[in-house]
């Protein structure tokens, strides 16, 4: 039996930083994606190993499952349908398995990510052999929920060939989770996620699971559904961060400005929350749609502006603002800041020659830029993979 599962990265479309400190963020897909492809051999293939395949990083990783039920003993083992956090020595046993392919140093971050797919595997599948193959649109470490998009579309995978989940897989083509599905998806790729970054809030794997755009304040997720095409450039400006260290700097900042940082979180309140209705109501026809893309692309730059405030902007994001702003686009951050993506509103009437020349020019300056439709569908599955 075969099964692939995809899962979209996210931005943060407004509120950024400031939700650290109680103001509203607003949350949506993209539609690019993470592929997992899951496999597991017939008896005739005489294979008693798990396999993982990280193509776009060039990564192989096998191992003998006796070798595997060793290092994690049954008492270890969640229950499929009922996650729970996986334990600390138990992630220091899986880290010795992951430890011994000594991955090269550019790409040591992704040992977290494997160590969270060994523990998602055992959990839902115990020591069955398998093959497994990543591919992703996401970029690494950019602030697009790539970690969040792989524990996604792997709990997808390793629950649609589970007991767990019925699928009616006569169709060939890509299928929703059912309500209840989803939720046990998400809750197995949140772990996932802790295992990858410590402590998430949670935003990624909920938007990679049910795709469209969530509202997020003080721990509160609500899910919400646009009424309008949006469509964006991201770029990419390749610039690494260090979103720690971005955090404490606000937070230095409200401690030496306490009132006047308390203003600009108010205000990026009153944006979410206008943004986000904004982009609930319908439009009805072009003009409409017209209206609503102006006051989001006004949205974007007071949003940017008091991002700017709080110290988390960078040379590489200043370039991309003065680029975009030449064709009067829209732009803002998303995420840490710092470097990272950077999010160009591109109206639905623009240009494809405009678009064609911001491109160039942005990527003349070295930056990488993919244009994404926003609020899209969350995890899908297929019967089938491509190996």
């Amino acid at each position: 039996m075969e099964v692939r599962a995809r899962a979209p990265g996210k931005i943060i479309l407004a509120g950024e930083h400031a939700v650290v400190h109680g103001s509203t963020a607003v949350a949506a897909s993209v539609d690019l994606y993470t592929y997992v492809s899951l496999r597991f051999p017939t008896p005739s293939d005489d294979d008693d190993t798990l396999k993982l395949e990280l193509k776009d990083v060039a990564l192989e990783f096998s191992w003998p499952v006796g070798k595997i039920k060793e290092a994690l003993p049954e008492s270890d083992r969640c229950v499929a349908s009922s996650p729970t956090s996986c334990l600390p020595e138990t992630i220091k046993s899986i880290a010795t398995l992951v430890e011994e392919y000594n991955i090269p140093e550019a790409k040591i971050g992704l040992a977290a990510g494997v160590t969270a797919f060994l523990w998602l595997y055992t959990s839902i599948h115990g020591y069955k052999p398998a093959k497994v193959v990543v591919t992703s649109e996401l970029p690494l470490g950019s602030g697009l929920g790539s970690s969040a998009a792989f524990c996604v579309s792997l709990s997808a995978a390793l629950l649609a060939l589970s007991d767990l989940v019925n699928l009616d897989f006569s169709q060939q083509s890509w299928l929703p989770f059912g309500e209840s599905e989803l939720e046990l998806v998400n809750k197995w790729a949140f772990e996932g996620e802790k295992i990858v970054h410590g402590n998430p809030s949670g935003i990624d794997n909920t938007v990679s699971t049910y795709g469209n755009m969530i509202k997020f304040r003080s721990g509160n997720m609500t899910r919400i559904k646009a009424n309008m095409p949006l469509k964006m450039l991201i770029t990419n400006t390749k610039v690494g961060r260090n979103t720690k260290a971005l955090v404490a700097g606000v937070s230095d900042r409200k401690v030496r400005h306490p009132n006047a940082m308390t203003a600009v979180f108010t205000a990026v309140e009153s944006i979410s929350n206008e943004l986000a209705t904004i982009i609930q109501s319908p439009a009805s026809d072009d003009l409409a749609i017209i209206e609503k893309e102006e006051k989001l692309g006004e949205l974007m730059e007071m949003n940017q502006g008091l991002l700017q405030c709080m110290g988390v902007s960078h040379t590489s994001i200043e370039t991309v603002l003065r680029t975009t702003l030449k064709y009067k686009l829209a732009t803002k951050l998303t995420g840490a800041g710092g470097g990272g993506c950077v999010l160009t509103l591109l109206p639905a009437l623009l240009s494809g020659a405009v678009v064609d020349k911001v491109i160039a020019e942005l990527e003349s300056c070295g930056f990488e830029c993919l244009i994404a439709g926003i609020g899209g569908n969350g995890t899908e599955i297929c019967l089938g993979a491509s190996f």
